[in-house]
């Protein structure tokens, strides 16, 4: 059984159908890429996945499991964590305090136990810490735990969305172009971090608009235009695939 199936999904928007229809599965320990012109419905597939958008037909199981009608957090609960295109970080709270954030859905305790810190709130917090902190140790800015989230560079700001997902400990990670506004050097070293998350046990699901970066890393590629599949296959394939170039550069330039 894969970790996560699709199957005939299909999402609109009034009389524009963004999603149509779309079947791809991914296993427990891979890397998915998924590629497509701006507008090919990449990010509504995301939203659709991680409960933000409701779908208007087909089926969406994580372990067998529907996810249809389930909310955000229960989701993310469920094993599923995300980052977004657009930076969504806690601005005015450290780089830690971010990443401790991220394990809110999986903390226990409840108001009695913060009013009169009992034994089990504490070590809850401490392991809250523990994990946090690894976390940022693995993306390379425990140096930086610290600083507010908003002083961070760019480039640091995007490898701290991505340890806050892992501290919700994720077994499917999807991330929604990573290496956006990075530089050459930025983006290789996440292509490495991406692959050492990949060996740690995280499987992952990526929409990259860099080339590079989606070829060199994924171990399958689908291609979108106009929310259907277009192709589906290994990166040098996916490639070379005649639909696929039409769609990135026009028919009439191909």
């Amino acid at each position: 059984m894969a970790l996560l199936e699709v199957k005939g999904l299909t999402k609109r928007f009034g009389g524009l159908t963004a999603v149509k229809r779309l079947d791809f599965h991914l296993d427990e320990g891979e890397i998915l890429g998924m590629i497509g012109p701006n507008g090919a419905g990449k990010t509504t597939v995301f939203n659709l996945i991680t409960g933000i958008y409701p779908p208007d037909g087909g089926e969406i199981r994580l372990n067998g499991q529907s996810l249809l009608g389930l909310r955000p957090h229960v989701i993310t609960e469920l094993g599923i964590a995300r980052t977004f295109q657009n930076i969504r970080l806690f601005a005015n709270i450290t780089a830690l305090e971010n990443v401790m954030a991220g394990q809110h859905c999986r903390t226990r305790a409840g108001v009695l136990g913060a009013i009169f810190r009992l034994r089990s709130q504490r070590l809850e917090e401490q392991r809250i810490l523990r994990e946090a902190e690894r976390c940022l140790r693995f993306l390379g800015l425990y140096e930086k735990r610290h600083e507010l989230a908003k002083n961070l560079p760019y480039g640091d700001q995007r490898r701290l969305e991505i340890a806050r997902a892992l501290a919700t400990g994720p077994q499917l990670l999807i991330l929604d172009e990573p290496t956006a506004g990075m530089s050459e050097k930025e983006s290789s070293e996440l292509m490495d971090i991406i692959s050492q998350v990949r060996d740690s046990g995280v499987t992952i699901l990526l929409i990259e608009h860099d080339m590079k970066v989606v070829m060199g890393i994924s171990d399958r590629i689908i291609a979108l235009d106009n929310g259907e599949k277009i192709a589906e296959g290994r990166p040098a394939e996916v490639q070379r695939n005649q639909r696929v170039i039409e769609a990135y550069l026009g028919k009439e330039e191909v």
